[in-house]
């Protein structure tokens, strides 16, 4: 029996990023996958398509809408792979469902604002060069097993060289 991963998008969702591709084609063979986009289970409006229009839309109630639609319909334990904003929603999740066994957290710099840590395996990966990366008093007070990525920013995700590591990583640990 394959184990559950969820993919949670970040706050651009899937339908202008095809980045995901690699991770969903190579994590499928191996895992139950269900891919969540951000945008669509946290109920952000699309019209005005700019990163400070939507950040604030999840800021401002979108991240607890989508965290409520996946306590509605994940019911089950799993695993979670999730980039950017959908690191927040994941790890929200995490701390309210306790269904989460492990959570891979990619570029998730709003994670700063939390201060409890989900009691599930956690990763995360950030980018040396992420101008929003959580200070390193957060590291130290939460002491998550993190990698960071010399020479890489933010959308370090969206390279093929850090899909393959990451996916691969899940693969073995499965």
């Amino acid at each position: 029996m394959k184990k559950r991963l969820l993919i949670i998008s970040d706050l651009w969702g899937f339908e202008h990023s095809k980045w995901q591709e690699c991770y969903i084609s190579t994590l499928s063979p191996h895992f139950e996958l269900q891919v969540y986009d951000s945008c669509k289970i946290g109920e952000i409006d699309l019209n005005d398509y700019q990163e400070a229009k939507l950040h604030g839309q999840f800021v401002n109630g979108g991240i607890q809408k989508a965290v409520n639609r996946l306590l509605l319909e994940e019911t089950k334990p799993l695993n979670i792979l999730a980039f950017s904003i959908g690191g927040t929603i994941a790890w929200q999740f995490a701390l309210k469902s306790n269904l989460v066994q492990s959570l891979v957290c990619v570029s998730s710099s709003r994670l700063r604002k939390e201060n409890q840590k989900p009691s599930s395996s956690i990763q995360l990966h950030y980018g040396a060069d992420d101008p929003y990366i959580p200070p390193s008093s957060w590291f130290e007070a939460l002491k998550p097993n993190t990698r960071i990525w010399q020479n890489e920013g933010h959308q370090v995700y969206q390279s093929q060289s850090f899909c393959d590591a990451i996916c691969q990583s899940l693969i073995k640990e499965r």
